[in-house]
């Protein structure tokens, strides 16, 4: 993956020294961020984003030693302190939950979101083009679907990693490459004439999406937020089959063919499943364990439902516009 153009002073700093031999990046550099928005700053979210990426795959022509530049994480704790301060308030505050209730409490939480439907829109009313549009935001993080909560197996034992475990072999496609979520998605891509390449729509995609990305990279990587991850999964299997098969039955009706419908039918029935795994068997069991972390959990689902009512607010915003919800600006 090629490193992305810049968006702002802070990304811009970052890229000309990832093309060089890894060195000190200037002290104080995360100063020239902006104090709050940070959900929407184009600058901190791909600044995030570029720092994150050197723990997956990296980036053509980066030295791997980036990776762990002293510098570089220090400017990445500053810009992903930024980030959770101005996250914790958009979520709001998170309320007590005794443990033998945070499976109800997270049925609730995800029940309850009242974000704008863009799994009905592009159902009942989206053209090609805006549903070609949906898939290229969604490819930055589809492309390596499961891989941020991966993070979290090593750091979980017992009961709460078997069920971890049991999720993240289907996402894997249970050992078979070409049933992978991430494959699958890429049959998608390839069947609505998209660029397949790892990456390949990271310009083109806004502050909010990067963020829906970050967010899990910043629980993931962080033992801290080990609860936080796992309830962002929750949130995230807990209210992906019923739009999943509307993400289906809207491209199907647009004339998408079987293939090109395989991911999200895939989904409808494996979400279903996991679900009650990732309620149940994963948060529940993890909070009777670590009462001490049910903040945490109720935290990262409620974060995950946040962002993706964004996220979703963007899109359908600049298609009731008549508008490009991507950055047509980075295509010149």
């Amino acid at each position: 993956m090629r490193l992305p153009r810049s968006r702002g002073p802070v990304s811009q700093e970052l890229t000309d020294a990832l093309r060089r031999e890894p060195h000190p990046l200037p002290d104080g550099l995360a100063a020239a961020l902006a104090d709050d928005g940070a959900v929407y700053d184009d600058d901190l979210q791909l600044t995030l984003f570029i720092c994150y990426e050197l723990h997956y795959r990296g980036w053509d022509g980066v030295d791997e030693r980036w990776e762990w530049n002293p510098s570089l994480l220090a400017l990445r704790a500053a810009v992903e302190e930024r980030f959770e301060r101005d996250l914790r308030a958009v979520v709001g505050p998170v309320p007590p939950v005794p443990p033998d209730a945070v499976p109800r409490a997270l049925v609730e939480l995800t029940s309850a979101d009242d974000g704008p439907s863009l799994a009905k829109y592009l159902y009942r009313h989206a053209t090609m083009d805006q549903f070609r549009e949906f898939v290229t935001h969604r490819s930055v993080y589809h492309l390596k679907e499961a891989d941020p909560h991966t993070w979290a197996i090593p750091r979980l034992d017992g009961g709460p990693k078997a069920a971890l475990v049991e999720i993240q072999i289907d996402e894997y496609g249970g050992g078979r490459p070409d049933r992978m979520h991430a494959e699958l998605f890429r049959t998608t891509m390839r069947e609505l004439g998209l660029d397949t390449g790892y990456g390949a729509y990271v310009d083109v995609v806004p502050a909010i999406t990067l963020a829906t990305n970050n967010v899990m990279s910043l629980f993931g990587l962080h033992r801290r937020h080990r609860g936080a991850l796992l309830g962002h999964l929750a949130a995230f299997e807990m209210t992906s089959s019923l739009p999943n098969r509307r993400y289906g039955n809207g491209l199907r009706r647009l004339g998408g063919n079987a293939t090109a419908t395989r991911f999200y039918d895939e989904h409808v029935e494996a979400d279903a499943v996991h679900e009650q795994i990732a309620a149940r068997d994963m948060c529940g069991a993890f909070c009777l364990a670590h009462p001490e972390r049910i903040p945490d959990v109720l935290f990262g689902a409620a974060s995950a439902l946040a962002l993706d009512r964004l996220f979703a607010g963007h899109l359908l915003a600049c298609w009731e516009r008549a508008d490009s919800s991507l950055r047509v600006d980075a295509y010149a």
